[in-house]
């Protein structure tokens, strides 16, 4: 990881994404119970979907919850010091946290930002609707020069749906 700003000085960092079917907002320490029920109960799932394989989360054998706290605490730190983003996925019909998306510099390329996101799996029919709505938000929204975030399978016509794109809170 780097600690160089990902954004630029003057660029205001949203802190909402909202869609009808979930919104994301700035994960932190408030998160620590619903996010690890989250990705515990999904550990398989988010080790196989794209951007996760060769990456080393989550453990296969998970985490105890002082030590996912830790890591909230240091993703609320990187968006406070804007080296990375890192936003929790909240199901609008439940309000469940059911995933979570990650932006941070490439380590290899500083001209590309990594994204990686994942949903539980229980919620699995919301990933390709999350990653289409990211990369719509990242594209339109955001100056981040070109995206390494791996693609989904192809939407069903229930996604193509132009209502659904997403819409940042004021």
């Amino acid at each position: 990881m780097t600690d160089r700003a990902l954004v630029p000085d003057d660029f205001l960092v949203p802190h909402h994404l909202v869609t009808p079917l979930f919104h994301l907002e700035p994960l932190g320490p408030q998160h620590n119970p619903a996010d690890h029920a989250a990705w515990t109960s999904s550990i398989e799932h988010i080790r196989a979907t794209p951007g996760f394989q060769d990456w080393g989360w989550p453990p296969p054998a998970s985490m105890p919850l002082a030590d996912n706290l830790a890591d909230l605490k240091r993703h609320a730190e990187d968006f406070s010091r804007r080296i990375g983003f890192t936003y929790t996925v909240i199901e609008t019909a439940s309000g469940e946290v059911i995933g979570c998306v990650y932006i941070y510099p490439s380590r290899s390329d500083d001209h590309v930002t990594d994204v990686r996101s994942w949903v539980r799996a229980d919620r699995a029919e919301l990933d390709t609707p999350l990653y289409e709505a990211v990369t719509a938000w990242l594209t339109a929204d955001w100056p981040l020069g070109t995206l390494n975030y791996q693609p989904r399978p192809a939407p069903d016509a229930t996604h193509r749906d132009k209502s659904r794109w997403p819409r940042e809170l004021p």
